[in-house]
């Protein structure tokens, strides 16, 4: 498990944002490393969150400062880069694409329809859904290798994260934060502190693994935490703890068609 330690004096907010619907998943294909491009409503999907995030502070606010954030980070693949390119533009920042965030590699299963699959490799299918842990996809990456990359991945944007509060704190300079509040919990940067943030783009399986690292939690609750395709997740790092401010917003997206259910990765 990651070191406690590294969070000590560091504030600030992280951005998971899964990409958009491809053309795969209306058509029920795994996807894992494969690239295929979005879809007509992941397009859609994908101009929804990057005016989402272009405006935090719209109504209803999201619980992060209203400064542009330090950059956005995300997954080489078609998918991801798409949606990452739209966000890091409405805000003028920094784009940086990194292999870390690519999703769980699905070996056989990959290019397969769910039926396929399950006729192919029922067994394997269902031991991976119930235990992860211990399973995977034929030829594919195990949670275990995946996690590390999902680990590295952490280090670099908590790294960014640091860099940002250590080059305000000198200064005295300070991040303003937004004006709305969530009952029980003070607005990023309220105290004064810089508060930077970011955000990254990547997979449901990937994000499920950073999440847990950033979380501290065990990898065997993979399974505890989807991503809603082009859904808002919020990690907050206050006084050393890393706490799950929001998870799976998506009210930016109503009226669209809906998207495909959340609940296998790498689909």
């Amino acid at each position: 498990m990651a070191d406690p330690t590294r969070l000590t004096g560091l504030s600030g907010s992280l951005v998971l944002v899964r990409h958009g619907e491809t053309t795969w998943i209306t058509e029920g294909r795994f996807q894992g490393r494969s690239d295929p491009p979005l879809s007509p409503l992941g397009e859609l999907q994908a101009s929804r969150v990057t005016q989402r995030l272009v405006a935090p502070s719209a109504s209803p606010a999201l619980p992060l400062p209203a400064t542009a954030p330090l950059g956005v980070w995300h997954s080489p693949l078609q998918r991801a880069a798409v949606v990452a390119r739209g966000i890091a533009a409405g805000h003028d920042v920094p784009l940086a694409g990194m292999d870390d965030l690519l999703e769980i590699d699905q070996g056989a299963w990959e290019g397969r329809t769910n039926a396929e699959v399950e006729a192919r490799y029922g067994t394997e299918l269902a031991a991976w859904r119930r235990d992860p842990l211990h399973h995977h996809a034929p030829g594919g990456e195990s949670l275990d290798v995946a996690g590390i990359r999902a680990a590295r991945a952490a280090e670099t944007l908590l790294g960014a994260l640091r860099r940002a509060v250590d080059a305000a704190e000198p200064t005295g300079g300070t991040i303003r934060p937004s004006t709305s509040h969530v009952i029980g919990y003070a607005s990023p940067g309220t105290d004064g502190e810089p508060w930077p943030w970011l955000v990254t783009v990547a997979h449901d399986g990937l994000l499920r693994l950073l999440m847990l690292d950033l979380l501290r939690l065990p990898r065997d609750a993979f399974w505890s935490f989807p991503f809603t395709l082009c859904g808002v997740t919020i990690v907050e790092i206050r006084a050393g703890i890393a706490r799950l401010r929001a998870h799976n917003l998506a009210d930016h997206l109503d009226g669209l068609v809906p998207a495909a259910p959340a609940g296998l990765p790498s689909r």
